[in-house]
């Protein structure tokens, strides 16, 4: 990606932020909506698993089987049901995956289940860092037990993170979810929102910055650095 590329996604990326940040500071909100969201949230995270490797279908799926497969192993990523067009896994999207090589190709246009482990790891860590990004940390030329390996530690990770994640957010709701706090709620969720958004900026920019220091010269690294920089 060039720089003036870079340039204008970034500018396209603060555009959609001051429109969020907006929204948000306009908005009203039901607190005992937002108080069973938050629960139901938890809960649901707190018992959320990816399939393991073994359980992983590996008899040869069509494009369609794909994409109902993928929806209900990820149906915590929003999905619009009344907006085909932005939903994110759709056949289009796991083509461009293949496409720009991503993920190993199907076989006769059959996905297995290193195909399923590649495309359920994508449209995760898609959420937060780039396609590039995503090359460096799964590179398409791994072995079937490499591969196997990788999704192991990833279904893992995945709940540990979801485990502390839900610690943090319950201890920043603490002031929405408290049954007495009947005043100020809105700016606290106000605020809850767009912690969220930073966090979620800063976790990206932190993995972004570590994968680009993969294979990297430490000298050539530490030279180009200024005073108090980054």
């Amino acid at each position: 990606m060039t720089l003036f590329h870079r340039k204008q996604k970034f500018q396209l990326q603060h555009h959609l932020i001051h429109d969020t940040i907006c929204k948000v500071i306009k908005m009203k909100y039901d607190k005992s909506l937002i108080t069973h969201k938050l629960i139901r949230w938890e809960n649901y995270l707190q018992h959320y698993t990816l399939p393991e490797w073994k359980d992983l279908p590996n008899i040869g799926l069509y494009m369609d089987q794909v994409i109902a497969l993928l929806s209900s192993y990820l149906d915590f990523i929003p999905m619009p049901v009344d907006k085909p067009s932005e939903r994110p896994i759709t056949p289009t999207t796991i083509n461009n995956y293949v496409r720009l090589k991503v993920m190993p190709a199907p076989e006769k246009r059959k996905y297995y289940r290193i195909h399923i482990a590649y495309l359920v790891m994508i449209f995760i860590l898609k959420q937060s860092v780039s396609i590039s990004s995503l090359q460096k940390m799964i590179p398409v030329g791994l072995s079937p037990d490499e591969v196997q390996e990788f999704y192991q530690r990833f279904v893992k990770k995945l709940h540990d993170v979801g485990y502390y994640f839900t610690q943090q957010t319950r201890l920043a709701a603490q002031d929405i979810l408290a049954p007495d706090s009947s005043e100020g709620y809105e700016n606290s969720i106000d605020g809850l929102i767009l912690q969220s958004m930073l966090m979620a900026g800063f976790s990206g920019i932190l993995a972004e910055k570590l994968l680009q220091l993969q294979g990297a010269d430490p000298e050539e690294v530490l030279s180009r650095e200024v005073p108090h920089g980054n």
